[in-house]
């Protein structure tokens, strides 16, 4: 995957598309300064060298049912490399695990988990997240309400030295 090297239009569009994906290439050229046709290009450039890596719908939690978050701290009793990939792969077979970030500290990984209840979260932290291989502890935080949430980056839209 060859990266492009980005500039202030490309920016553009990368921000744009970031604050609302379902914009359409017009407005996105209009906005970029640029015809529909060399920005649909360079959308497409931007897809292909991984700079997008995909569009998706933002969806209310609370309005699907789903009223827990909690997050997990995991320690694994060994960190050996094919001990960490085999708990990455269990991860994914979890549809109430959203997040997992592998850590640096006390803890080898931490979880985001939605739940449609604290008994469900229970059940699946007992029956599934504990009785998984490697795993020697969890301790979870109760998530109360969320004061940000921003998916994706920062896009500078001045430019970057740092490319």
């Amino acid at each position: 995957m060859q990266r492009v090297k980005l500039d202030d239009i490309d920016r553009r569009i990368l921000h744009d598309l970031q604050e609302n994906g379902r914009t359409t290439n017009v407005e996105l050229a209009k906005n970029a300064g640029i015809s529909a046709p060399p920005c649909l290009r360079r959308v497409r450039a931007l897809e292909e060298s991984g700079y997008i890596e995909g569009y998706h719908a933002q969806l209310n939690s609370e309005s699907l049912g789903f009223k827990v978050t909690v997050f997990a701290m995991v320690g694994l009793h060994s960190q050996a490399e094919p001990d960490l990939n085999a708990f990455e792969e269990k991860v994914r077979e979890w549809p109430m695990v959203r997040e997992c970030y592998m850590l640096a500290g006390d803890s080898d990984f931490i979880l985001k988990v939605v739940a449609k209840d604290w008994d469900s979260y229970q059940q699946f932290l007992t029956h599934e997240l504990t009785a998984a291989p490697n795993v020697e502890h969890v301790k979870t935080s109760l998530g109360i309400r969320v004061s940000k949430h921003l998916p994706g980056v920062p896009v500078d839209l001045e430019g970057s030295a740092e490319e």
